[in-house]
């Protein structure tokens, strides 16, 4: 069997408090975006389970990966054999797209698929939330406004259709962890599922990502990078996540070659 899993951008990020278990509650809007992984899985001749990983390599201890993690947890709950998973991998880790996320909640439904364990997709989403807080945004992979530690989701009416999306991706790790740390919460004024149902011409007014203040103070070049994409046209500009990714929205094409060789960069038609 092989799928395609997508990436996701954040629309908007407010860290609102941090919680008694160290956590932090926050509320944004996942949005899918056709930028996409291929995974496959087969069943193992070998009677153990492998990752087999090509395209951006992930320097990881295997049995770390979110796919085995995934695989993991669902042998602990259910009676499978052995299998083998192959990733090649497009997107971009530690880019605040998902990725990771979005390979494990796919491993997660293909082996459901596969092996006709009927598992609903609400107890998926309890898997998925399991390995990553917004692992189980990709069960759904649909807009969805997400609070709590990015978990509760509940649809959201917004189409970002026929736009153009521009995913630029520096050589620049930003520390989940440490971003978390560096962030000050606050509760927002306007909430961010009321601002984006507003014109996309007006987001850039009220629609923000609390995380870059401080990433952007550590990285200026981040920084430039939403700077270049608004001068290039963009409609709206925004880290995703905690970063170091940085997308524009734009009414029509551009041309990307003026950003850094050794960036990663996609023009995709949402």
């Amino acid at each position: 069997m092989i799928v395609f899993p997508n990436a996701k951008i954040n629309l908007g990020l407010d860290v609102i408090e941090k919680r008694c278990d160290g956590f932090h509650n926050i509320e944004t809007v996942f949005y899918p975006i056709p930028l996409c992984d291929i995974l496959e899985i087969e069943e193992s001749h070998n009677n153990t389970s492998a990752l087999f990983n090509s395209g951006i390599i992930i320097n990881d201890d295997t049995y770390n990966n979110l796919c085995m993690k995934s695989l993991c947890l669902m042998k602990k709950h259910f009676s499978i054999p052995e299998v083998n998973i192959f990733l090649y991998k497009k997107i971009p880790f530690g880019a605040g797209l998902g990725g990771g996320s979005a390979d494990a909640a796919n491993v997660l439904m293909m082996l459901n698929k596969m092996f006709s364990l009927n598992i609903d997709d609400e107890k998926l989403m309890l898997y998925a939330a399991q390995i990553g807080s917004d692992c189980a945004f990709f069960i759904k992979n649909k807009p969805q406004a997400a609070s709590g530690k990015g978990e509760i989701m509940n649809d959201i009416n917004i189409n970002l259709n026929g736009y153009y999306l521009v995913v630029v991706k520096p050589d620049i790790f930003v520390s989940t962890a440490q971003a978390y740390a560096n962030v000050t919460p606050k509760k927002p004024t306007l909430r961010i599922a009321d601002i984006v149902s507003k014109p996309i011409e007006e987001w850039k007014y009220f629609l923000k990502n609390d995380f870059e203040t401080t990433v952007f103070l550590q990285f200026p070049e981040i920084q430039q990078i939403k700077e270049t994409l608004y001068q290039k046209g963009a409609i709206y500009a925004s880290m995703s996540g905690t970063g170091s990714s940085v997308y524009g929205i734009f009414a029509d094409s551009i041309d990307t070659n003026d950003f850094a060789k050794e960036y990663f960069v996609e023009l995709l038609i949402c």
